[in-house]
């Protein structure tokens, strides 16, 4: 096994933030990173908006959408849990049909006829909601289920996941459905698919790019394949052994990393600057290490009840240069921004350069949400209600608000 690499707690963080948060273009995320993960709840944009507005500058609401479904450059698919993904690693992603076989394969065999029938209206009609099918038949006995009482919804859904059907498009979030071979092309839907080890030690690579410092014990939810712990721990060990990934020792824990993010540490650190993370950001996707390496404890309480909440029901991380600063809880109604709770993290002191730069980040923010008015809770600390309501009505006035 080679040695592992020591750093400190500060190198990881330089390496981190490099590694996320470098400026890049929408594209540029999905190579960096692999993908995004997919959330529907929206108070301030969904989860992959806020991916990616925060590593691209000028983002806006909803930019995502055009590489998905006009230009095709990603695709929804499973992943670590429902993400968007690159369109290019279609073959490599044919494991996870077969890994959801084992789920849905009953469902096939119990209603051949309506498999078939629900296939041969997409060939008819084309791209169909789920809701448009001819084929609607209620099993009342599924009421409350994930998916509801619609056998239609169910199939697709199993249709989705072993990758017969994908998603065309989305009207208002809801999946609009095609025949796979329509929509991916076919340079990718004819490739020939990976053998399961080739796959799952592609997918094991890939969780350490879009994390970047990965700790080997990290939780299954993370990791998401369809292999036992210790498969994929023997897979993990070839990786090291072959130096596909470098062990890393950072005060007494252990991570792996890929080889060449380590350059990032010979160049110089990014200017600090406010951002506001999603709460499914990849660096938060272990939070054992976002404790370890940045001393943050994250928890996303949107399905906590109201009573058991510390923080809010979206309440977002804020980073500052290479330091989690802070959280806010904030919704868009409208097109206003209603900034419901900020709290500091213990021991922030804000100085000049934070109030200036979190004045940046509101502006930015803002034109990201297409807000043209910021309201903040009275409950909110003065100093941090002043800075948010002349940052938003600068950013009113620049855009006639």
């Amino acid at each position: 096994m080679p040695q592992a690499v020591i750093l400190s707690k500060a190198d990881a963080r330089r390496l981190l933030v490099s590694h996320h948060f470098t400026p890049t273009d929408v594209p540029g995320v999905f190579d960096r990173l692999g993908g995004v993960q997919f959330d529907p709840l929206k108070p301030v944009g969904c989860n992959h908006d806020l991916v990616l507005q925060a590593r691209v500058p000028g983002y806006r609401v909803g930019d995502w959408e055009k590489i998905a479904y006009q230009d095709r450059l990603a695709y929804d698919a499973w992943d670590k849990q429902a993400s968007l993904v690159r369109m290019k690693d279609w073959p490599q992603r044919r494991i996870y049909h077969q890994w959801h076989l084992r789920h849905w394969s009953e469902l096939f065999e119990r209603y051949p006829e309506a498999v078939e029938t629900i296939l041969d209206e997409l060939r008819e009609r084309g791209p169909l909601p789920s809701t448009a099918f001819n084929h609607q038949i209620h099993k009342p006995e599924w009421q409350g289920s994930w998916y509801g009482p619609r056998l239609t919804k169910h199939v697709l859904r199993a249709l989705w996941h072993t990758g017969k059907v994908v998603t065309h498009h989305r009207v208002n979030g809801h999946h609009v459905y095609d025949l796979a071979e329509r929509v991916i092309p076919p340079e990718f839907y004819l490739a020939e698919p990976l053998s399961e080890r080739e796959s799952t030690r592609w997918l094991i690579l890939l969780r350490h790019q879009a994390v970047g410092l990965l700790r080997p014990g990290a939780n299954q939810e993370l990791w998401s394949l369809g292999v036992s712990a210790a498969e994929r721990q023997a897979l993990l060990g070839e990786l090291v052994d072959e130096g596909c990934l470098l062990p890393v020792e950072i005060e007494g824990r252990r991570y792996h990393t890929a080889p060449e993010l380590l350059a990032l540490l010979d160049v110089p650190p990014l200017r600090p600057q406010v951002r506001f993370l999603a709460p499914l950001d990849q660096l938060l996707w272990d939070r054992k290490a976002a404790l370890h390496l940045f001393d943050f404890d994250y928890v996303w309480e949107v399905y906590k009840p109201e009573q058991d909440r510390k923080w809010g029901y979206y309440a977002l991380p804020v980073m500052y240069g290479e330091r989690f600063v802070a959280r806010v809880d904030s919704r868009l109604e409208g097109s206003t921004w209603q900034i419901k709770g900020w709290w500091w993290e213990e021991g922030v002191e804000p100085d000049g350069a934070l109030w200036k730069g979190l004045k940046q980040a509101v502006a930015a923010f803002m034109r990201y949400l297409l807000a043209d008015e910021v309201k903040v809770a009275g409950g909110v600390d003065r100093p941090v209600r002043e800075v948010l309501k002349t940052a938003g009505t600068a950013v009113g006035l620049e855009t006639g608000g």
